[in-house]
Parts: C-alpha cells; structure tokens; sequence
C-alpha cells in the first residue's frame, strides 16, 4: 500500500518559509510571521503568501511522489530536487494533485520547491509502498536575500530557475527568498523579520520599486536603506551584508517619476547609504553596483524591459556568484 504522510507530518520541514499557517485540512507557508499578517501592507502580505523559494524537504527511499493541494489560479510550476538533481515539474494551475514517478531507488533528499506564484496550501502527499520517510535537517550556512519581483522570479520557467535558487544550489546555501513582487520599499516589518532570522549571509536588492511607485524621494530614500540595514544588525551585528543596487531597467533609468527621482539616481544613494554604514564601523556591509550584476549588456533578457527571462536570472546569478558570493562569503 502507498504511504499516505498528513501536510502536518513533524517529518515535513519546509525550509525557506518564514512560518506556516495550518488548518484542519492543510498546511500553507508563508514568507513573513504569518500571525501578524495585519501589521504589513496588504499588497506586501499578498505577496509573502507566494512560496518561492520555498521547498518542502524529508529523506525518503521512495520511487514515486504524489500530492493532493488546494486548487489556486495563480500557481506556477512545482519542481521535484532528489539528491541536488531536477527529477521533474508539473504545472498547478487549478490543479488539486500532482504526480512524480520513477524516482531513484534508495534513500536521497528530497526537496519539493513550490511555485515562485500563487497561493500553495498542501493536503496529503503520497510515497510509493511502504517507503520510509526522515525529517531532513539542513546544516548548510543560511542566506536571507531582500528584493522585489526581480528576486520573487515569476518569470523563471522552474522553481529552481530563479537567481537566488541558482545561486543556493550552486553554492551549498540554506536559501530563504524574500522577493516580493512590487513590494519592495524597505518596510520596517520586514527589515525585523531579517533581524529575527538566523543567517550566515544577507544581502538585500533596493531601488526598482521605491523609484517605480515613487514611495522614497531623494530626501528619505537613503536614510531608510540606513534605518533598514540598523535593525537588521541589532541581532546580525557582525553577518556580512551587501546592498545591491537595481539592476538595467531601460525605460526606467532617465525617466524621472512624479517626485523627479530615476532608477539611474537611485544609485548614488544606495551607495552613500552603504559609506555611512561602514564609515559608522560597519565593516561587514558592502555596496554592489546593479549594474555590475545585471548591466545594458543583457539587456536583450529583459522582454519587457523590466524583469529577467530564465536566461536573464541565470547570468544574473552566475554573476551574483561570481562577484558578490565568491568574494563576501566564501
């Protein structure tokens, strides 16, 4: 007979979220302290309830993985991991199960990324007859990155596709993504939500939607950078932390918004932002030019001259890795 494991198993760990929400039914992750939901904006909370970046994890022998979910409009694709390898995806939408065969024999890691889109509540998962089933503790050091739909990824084809994905997969970190889609406006809330994570690296990407929605001028954008950055230290005093500036947007770069702000000014001010940190002892914050990461040179990867394609937030990554990861965190 199959083994039929309840969303609410103590085996199931889901790493990258922030809390879990759970009823009778189902368990839904979230990505900010799901109880105190009300405290953040609307459209902010809208977002954290999209799990990407997060997995679900356990260690099985199991041949086959099979699941039962809420249906939801807005789920993107799920993606299997056994032993650090893509087995599979399978599309969601308005789905209510899912189904994994042929899977390695013997015991591996499995991890199940869910959807960068959409709400993701789990029912029941199946494993083939009589497998075994492991809580899977991850002791890999623990990334916390900051952004907004460039970091959420919607547009990466697979889970596993978005650059903080790539980037924790490539070097052996504990990913948790806080990418919210259009929400990224350095909230206090979050900024304490980073503060009461345990993590080894953050880093944080800042400028795209402050300058689209016109929510910081050039009087508060800097000083809220300094103000976010304080909190976080006042319980990661020491983790090394690094400020990126947004990277190539083409129609955003001169335009200015209605309060005379372009993403091309943005830019000065993350950095003076970051050379007061340190300039006040610091030492462990640093500054990278988005462009640097993601320059006009790939501009060709932005279809809508905004967000990255699949390709787009691979070389994003890889440079990420290269210039930022490699050298702050080895």
């Amino acid at each position: 007979m199959p083994v039929m494991v309840r969303h609410d198993d103590a085996r199931l760990s889901w790493p990258g979220a922030v809390s879990l929400e759970r009823s009778k039914d189902w368990t839904m992750p979230w990505r900010i302290p799901e109880a105190e939901r009300g405290l953040f904006h609307a459209e902010l909370a809208a977002r954290a309830a999209e799990p990407s970046g997060v997995r679900i994890a356990f260690r099985s022998d199991t041949t086959s993985l099979a699941g039962v979910i809420e249906p939801h409009p807005a789920l993107l694709k799920l993606e299997l991991v056994a032993d650090g390898k893509s087995v599979g995806s399978a599309a969601l939408a308005e789905r209510t199960e899912f189904r994994f065969q042929g899977l390695p024999k013997g015991k591996k890691r499995m991890e199940l990324w869910l959807p960068q889109g959409g709400e993701f509540r789990l029912r029941t998962l199946e494993l083939s007859d009589r497998a075994s089933l492991e809580k899977l503790e991850d002791t890999r050091p623990r990334w916390t990155t900051y952004g907004s739909s460039i970091t959420q990824c919607g547009e990466a084809d697979v889970p596993t596709g978005t650059w903080p994905a790539v980037v924790a997969r490539e070097h052996g970190l504990h990913l948790t993504s806080l990418g919210f889609g259009g929400q990224c406006h350095l909230d206090p809330m979050i900024a304490r939500v980073m503060r009461d994570m345990p993590a080894d690296f953050l880093s944080m990407c800042v400028g795209i939607n402050v300058m689209g929605d016109a929510t910081m001028s050039a009087r508060t954008f800097a000083p809220g950078i300094i103000g976010f950055v304080k909190i976080v230290r006042e319980k990661h005093p020491l983790t090394p932390l690094v400020v990126m500036s947004a990277i190539c947007a083409p129609d955003f770069e001169t335009t200015p918004n209605v309060l005379g702000l372009t993403l091309a000014m943005t830019r000065p001010e993350v950095k003076a932002a970051v050379d007061a940190l340190r300039a006040h002892g610091d030492g462990n914050v640093h500054y990278v030019d988005g462009l640097d990461i993601f320059g006009s040179d790939l501009a060709h990867l932005l279809p809508d001259k905004l967000h990255p394609n699949t390709e787009g937030y691979r070389r994003l990554a890889e440079n990420f890795l290269e210039k930022v990861v490699r050298k702050w965190f080895v």
